[in-house]
């Protein structure tokens, strides 16, 4: 019975270790990087319990046999990004193409955005 308990105990140690590693490195490491550049069409703070921000990018149209398509991308801004929403807010009000810097993380996680895509850095454009 002792070592009934002994392994029973190490077993759930072994599994309750694993999945708090794997839940600190699918929150924290970066899948991949990047930036994409257009003109911001939408940006909300949502939600109910946890308020996140969440914002599209019209990245410019596709051509097709029907015509011009429009190509939007979504992303989200962490709370704590304060000069980042700041920029995002006052490109949306001017109008201007802005360059948005990005992580893509392994999972979304409901507490945190509605994407994957967490804008780490903004970029104002003047469009020529």
């Amino acid at each position: 019975m002792k070592l009934f308990k002994k392994i029973l105990f190490i077993g759930l140690a072994v599994i309750a270790l694993g999945s708090v590693g794997f839940f600190s490195f699918a929150y924290n490491v970066e899948y991949s990087t990047g930036f994409r550049a257009g003109k911001i069409t939408k940006f909300t703070r949502k939600g109910y319990i946890f308020k996140t921000y969440e914002g599209a990018l019209d990245v410019g149209g596709i051509n097709s046999n029907k015509g011009m398509v429009s190509s939007t991308w979504d992303f989200s801004v962490d709370a704590s990004q304060k000069g980042a929403i700041e920029a995002i807010e006052k490109a949306m009000l001017d109008g201007s193409h802005v360059k948005l810097s990005y992580e893509e993380k392994f999972f979304q996680f409901f507490w945190r955005g509605d994407t994957k895509y967490f804008i780490t850095k903004v970029e104002s454009h003047e469009v020529k």
